[in-house]
């Protein structure tokens, strides 16, 4: 069996502004910004542990809803969340020149090579889980020229991309062999990363450029969050919406859709076997799969519905942490794991590895609320005594050479 890595973004660290950093005044507008990143960050590491641990989605009942939900979404709102980490490193509003800009680019350099290097590791230990970390380090590397965009040419290049990426990747199927998994215990390379793996470049990098874009936006300002809200709405239901009436319209695309489902959902649920080695995500052998909106179909209405969900659920986070003090102290526990998210996800990798708990269908339930408890008393206990998590402590550390740069 092979898991989606619905995999988490280091936070933002000493790179962004530091008063973004300060603790927020009541009342105070926008101030709860990076606090709202965390609490998404963290919304988006149960959403992973669901996909990776928890019980299969489609059955009846609000597990079976929740299990479908967290599917492919979590994934695309940790894309666009990277977004946000090479603006906030970059300078969000205002990017970075000069000295200060050119240690802002090796900052992201060796964050990328570092989760290359993290994500080939991780890979090596041979889990049914596919990691995304070195996808993520060659988005980071990939995105980096664009960093000194504004906001529209930016959505401009990601609304582009996911025109024409996944048509580009089903095209060159036939060159690069398909959509083939590795095996356990062999680790990504070039072509992987790029075309074949469970988060090719060609098809993912679409949402890195939108988080980037909505990182260049004024968050603080109600106007712009109701327009980014407008604005998610809008993605999602053209997605999702759009795909309902072509699946319907399109002649053969019902059953192109209903085949190649049957290979998605065994990608990507937590207790069935692989995808098939044949198919792109979810757009099979025929062009009309490509009209799907299916999680991880890698076709572009997909890719449009989940950038949409993403965008509203990262707006909600910023605006209730503004709005509402007491639901933040409440949500603490979910904010610090999202604080350290890069430690959580390889937390969970590791605790799948020591554990094996692959096959366990009867207790999948309880082995996901297991995990969900274990991190979040863990990340809560280490956020009292520090700022960062420990492996959000030693990226930071690495990152810090760039500061020689003169």
């Amino acid at each position: 069996m092979t898991h989606y890595a619905d995999s988490p973004l280091p936070p933002a660290d000493a790179a962004s502004p530091a008063d973004e950093r300060r603790e927020p005044t009541p009342g105070a507008p926008g101030v709860g910004r990076l606090v709202g990143l965390d609490l998404a960050r963290g919304l988006a590491v149960f959403g992973m542990y669901a996909v990776h641990v928890g019980p299969a989605p489609g059955q009846d009942g609000v597990i079976g809803y929740l299990m479908e939900l967290a599917q492919g979404r979590s994934s695309a709102l940790f894309a666009v969340l990277a977004g946000f980490a090479v603006a906030l490193i970059t300078g969000r509003r205002a990017p970075k020149t000069g000295l200060a800009g050119r240690q802002a680019v090796a900052k992201v350099i060796i964050r990328a090579v570092i989760l290359i290097a993290l994500g080939t590791a991780l890979t090596l230990t041979g889990t049914p889980v596919v990691p995304i970390l070195a996808f993520y380090g060659l988005f980071f590397l990939l995105v980096l020229p664009l960093h000194r965009l504004a906001t529209r040419p930016l959505a401009l290049i990601a609304v582009g991309w996911a025109l024409v990426g996944p048509q580009l990747l089903y095209a060159l199927k036939p060159v690069v062999g398909g959509r083939v998994f590795l095996s356990y215990g062999q680790a990504d390379g070039p072509i992987s990363l790029f075309f074949t793996g469970g988060y090719p470049a060609l098809t993912w990098v679409p949402f890195v450029i939108a988080g980037m874009a909505v990182a260049r936006c004024d968050l603080a300002a109600t106007a712009v969050r109701i327009r980014l809200a407008l604005t998610g709405v809008a993605l999602a239901v053209t997605g999702y919406g759009g795909s309902w009436l072509a699946v319907r319209l399109v002649p053969g695309a019902a059953e192109a859709v209903r085949k190649a489902e049957q290979g998605s959902s065994m990608s990507s649920g937590s207790s069935v076997a692989s995808v098939s080695p044949d198919s792109i995500g979810i757009s099979g052998d025929t062009p009309a799969g490509m009209l799907a909106a299916a999680p991880h179909s890698e076709a572009t209405l997909s890719i449009v519905a989940a950038t949409g969900v993403a965008i509203l659920v990262i707006t909600a986070c910023l605006a209730a942490m503004d709005a509402f003090p007491r639901l933040r102290r409440l949500a603490k526990p979910v904010i610090a794991v999202g604080s350290m998210s890069l430690t959580a996800y390889v937390y969970h990798i590791v605790a799948i590895w020591l554990l094996n708990t692959e096959g366990q269908t009867a207790s999948r339930l309880y082995i996901l609320l297991g995990f969900i408890a274990s991190v979040t008393v863990l990340a809560t206990i280490w956020s009292r005594s520090f700022q960062r998590g420990p492996l959000e402590w030693l990226m930071g550390r690495a990152t810090g050479i760039a500061r020689r740069i003169q």
